[in-house]
């Protein structure tokens, strides 16, 4: 960490074990990302409630290089415990963010646009016209919504192209409310 952890307490006494608890679960971090910043581990107890005890919250603010990571109020009766769900709700969000840092992030092809050119229902499959001219094979088991049978050559459709092994073809067609 490039700057000093700091622990802070809100409404109960400093407590060196639970401390050394948050300074201990602050390091196990690092182990996801060697890039941190700052980490502030704020421990407060709210006030009593009537049927449920003394609730302790446990808020932590974490920056790595161009990020800003918050948990906001993790709350429970077990100050350990909100210390514990706390750290681990930082863990996921660091380990996103170390994610598309690296660019692991699957990132998806947004969908294509185009139109039945032709049907073959009794051998399963069609073509579709894409909005730059090109046929893409498409089969039944490739047609989401509304179902193959439902499908008339015209019909604007939306698809994902994918290569196959015998050239590009038209996965995941549905028909909607798409523009050719």
């Amino acid at each position: 960490m490039k700057t000093a952890l700091q622990v802070v307490f809100h409404g109960i006494a400093p407590s060196p074990a639970l401390e050394a608890a948050a300074r201990e679960k602050a390091h196990r971090l690092e182990r996801f990302s060697a890039d941190i910043l700052s980490c502030r581990v704020d421990i407060d107890e709210s006030h009593k409630h009537q049927h449920q005890g003394r609730p302790f919250g446990v808020r932590i603010h974490l920056s790595v290089p161009g990020e800003e990571l918050t948990v906001d109020r993790v709350a429970d009766e077990d100050v350990y415990v909100a210390l514990r769900d706390a750290f681990d709700a930082t863990k996921r969000q660091l380990e996103e963010v170390v994610r598309e840092q690296r660019g692991d992030v699957k990132v998806h092809e947004p969908p294509q646009h185009g139109k039945v050119a032709r049907l073959l229902t009794d051998e399963g499959y069609g073509f579709i016209v894409t909005a730059d001219g090109r046929e893409l094979y498409f089969s039944r088991e490739n047609v989401v919504h509304p179902g193959f049978d439902d499908l008339q050559p015209g019909t604007a459709v939306q698809f994902i192209e994918e290569l196959a092994d015998s050239g590009p073809q038209a996965k995941r067609v549905s028909v909607g409310k798409h523009q050719v």
